[in-house]
C-alpha cells in the first residue's frame, strides 16, 4: 500500500498547481499557500512545447488548452535589413510536432480548474516566510514567526524572485540587462500559426504571438512584445506615441493593431533573471518551477520546464514511496535538460537581447546559414521543442514528460 504523505505547496503558479493536483490525484494530503487572495495568471502569452504538451497529456488537460490555444508550427525572425534569422517548422523533425500558443490567463484557468477538482487544500493570502527544517519535517514559518504547519514534504513554487530557497542554496538571480513590455491585443492574423519576430541589431526585437482565446468561445487574441531596458521604461511610456511611430515603421502590416492601442498602460513590464540551483533540494524541502531555474524566454521553455518539473516528481514519489529518495530521483531526472536550456539561453539571449554590435552579426551570419545544414537545422527545432538533453543528447516528449517511469 503506498505511504500517502502531508505536501506543503507555496505558490499557485503552474508549476504549483500542476503539482498539487498531480500529488493529490495520489492520494496525499496537499495544501497550497498562496500570497494572494486568489491564484491569478502574471503576463501574457506562452509557448506549450511539444514536451510541455506530453506533460499536460499526462494530467488529461491536453485537450482542452489545445481548444483555447492557437496552433503553432513555427518560427520565423527578420532583421530590419531583411536577414532572415529563424525560419523554423516543427514538421520538419516530426509531422505530428507542434506548440500551442496560449494565455497565461487561460493555462492558469484550466490548471485551477483540475486542482479545484483533485481534492486538495488552499489557504489564500497568507504569506509565508521561510521554511526550516524540523525534526525531519518541514516547518512552514509566517511572517510573525509562528509556525503555520508541519508537512512530510515542502515545495518551493513561489517563482523566480523567491525568499524561500535560502533554505536550499544562496544562490539569487543575475537579472540580464534587457526586460520586455507585453499586451494582450485582438489577433490582427498577420502571424497565423507562429511566432513572428523582428530584430534591429539586437537592441531591438518586436514579436507577435497568437495565443488563442482566455475562454471557450471567446476573442482570439495575440501577444504583443517588444524587448526594452526595465531602467528604459518611464521614458518609453512617457514616450509612447513616438514608439508607437517608430514599431509602425518596424513592421508595417501591425499599423491597424498598433494604432488601436489606447496607451503605454496596456503593456506591462517583465523583467528577466537567470539561476540554476545545482541541487533543488535539501532535507524535506524542494524548488520547482522558477524557484529552481529560471531565465529568459528567448526559447519559450518556462511554462513547459515548471509543468515537467510537476510530472517528474509526483512520479519520483509513486516509484520510491521515499521523500528524501523521491526529491534524490526528480533532481537526477530534471538535471540534463534543465542545464542545457538554462546554459543555452543564457548564451542565446545577449544576441537577441543587448546593447552589442558583435553579437548580433554574428547571429545574423551563422544563424541564416545553419538552416542550409541539415542536421544543424534538425538540432536548432530539436532546440526549440524542448527535445534536448545535452549538447549531443536528445528525447522524445512522452520520454522527457516521465511516460517510462509509469
Amino acid at each position: 500500500m503506498q505511504r500517502v504523505f502531508d505536501i506543503v505547496i507555496v505558490g499557485a503558479g503552474i508549476a504549483g498547481l500542476a503539482a498539487a493536483t498531480l500529488l493529490a490525484r495520489a492520494g496525499h494530503h496537499v495544501t497550497v499557500y498562496e500570497r494572494y487572495e486568489r491564484s491569478k495568471p502574471i503576463g501574457s502569452g506562452l509557448m506549450i512545447q511539444p514536451v510541455g504538451l506530453a506533460a499536460l497529456g499526462r494530467m488529461g488537460l491536453r485537450e482542452r488548452i489545445e481548444t483555447l490555444g492557437a496552433r503553432i508550427g513555427g518560427i520565423h525572425g527578420v532583421t530590419d535589413r531583411g536577414v532572415t534569422v529563424f525560419d523554423l517548422a516543427y514538421g520538419e523533425l516530426d509531422p505530428s510536432f507542434y506548440a500551442v500558443a496560449v494565455h497565461r490567463a487561460a493555462l492558469q484557468g484550466t490548471l485551477w480548474d483540475a486542482f479545484a477538482a483533485s481534492g486538495a487544500d488552499f489557504v489564500p493570502a497568507c504569506e509565508i516566510a521561510a521554511i526550516k527544517e524540523d525534526g525531519g519535517r518541514a516547518a512552514l514559518i509566517g511572517a510573525d514567526g509562528a509556525v503555520i504547519a508541519h508537512a512530510d514534504l515542502a515545495l518551493d513554487a513561489s517563482g523566480s524572485r523567491s525568499t524561500l530557497r535560502a533554505a536550499v542554496t544562496d544562490r539569487m538571480p543575475r537579472d540580464f540587462a534587457y526586460g520586455a513590455v507585453w499586451a494582450t491585443i485582438p489577433d490582427p492574423g498577420i502571424a497565423a500559426g507562429k511566432l513572428a519576430q523582428r530584430y534591429i541589431a539586437a537592441h531591438t526585437m518586436m514579436g507577435v504571438l497568437p495565443v488563442g482565446r482566455i475562454a471557450e468561445g471567446g476573442a482570439r487574441f495575440a501577444a504583443l512584445f517588444w524587448s526594452l531596458r526595465p531602467e528604459k521604461y518611464e521614458a518609453w511610456h512617457a514616450g509612447f506615441e513616438a514608439w508607437r511611430a517608430e514599431a509602425m515603421r518596424l513592421w508595417p502590416e501591425l499599423q491597424p493593431a498598433l494604432a488601436a492601442l489606447s496607451g503605454p498602460d496596456e503593456f506591462t513590464l517583465a523583467r528577466y533573471g537567470h539561476m540554476t540551483v545545482k541541487r533543488p533540494f535539501r532535507g524535506p524541502l524542494a524548488l520547482i518551477g522558477d524557484s529552481a531555474h529560471c531565465t529568459s524566454p528567448q526559447l519559450g521553455q518556462g511554462a513547459n520546464h515548471g509543468l515537467l518539473d510537476a510530472v517528474v516528481l509526483a512520479d519520483a514519489l509513486a516509484a520510491t514511496g521515499d521523500v528524501g529518495k523521491a526529491l534524490a530521483l526528480y533532481a537526477t531526472e530534471r538535471r540534463r535538460q534543465t542545464r542545457f536550456y538554462q546554459f543555452a539561453s543564457a548564451a542565446l539571449t545577449p544576441m537577441f537581447q543587448a546593447d552589442s554590435r558583435t553579437l548580433p552579426w554574428l547571429r545574423d551570419l551563422t544563424f541564416n546559414r545553419m538552416k542550409a545544414v541539415p542536421y544543424l537545422k534538425r538540432e536548432m527545432v530539436r532546440t526549440l521543442a524542448g527535445l534536448k538533453t545535452g549538447l549531443f543528447s536528445s528525447a522524445s516528449p512522452d520520454q522527457i514528460a516521465g511516460l517510462r517511469r509509469r
